[in-house]
């Protein structure tokens, strides 16, 4: 196996972290924004007032996308492991 495909290896796993954690954390920190300006203009400062919004966005994202997470990982999981025979 050479250095262009190992790389290649690893820039794929690479986007597929992203590709995975991107709407997950892109949804809470949309939240979180929201929830940071909707305090700095109320002035309400607590800072457990974040929690709970951000876990439901968390898990409505989750079970929104999970379907399409899971394929995309078990599609990178076999094409992983369909390679094993090549190095």
């Amino acid at each position: 196996m050479s250095i262009t495909e190992i790389a290649g290896l690893m820039r794929e796993g690479i986007l597929q972290v992203f590709l995975l954690c991107a709407p997950v954390l892109g949804g809470a920190l949309i939240i979180g924004l929201l929830i940071a300006i909707f305090q700095a203009t109320t002035s309400i400062q607590e800072s457990t007032l974040t929690f709970l919004p951000k876990l439901v966005t968390i898990l409505l994202v989750l079970a929104l996308l999970g379907g399409f997470m899971f394929t995309e990982l078990s599609a990178y999981t076999m094409r992983l492991f369909s390679q094993i025979g090549k190095m």
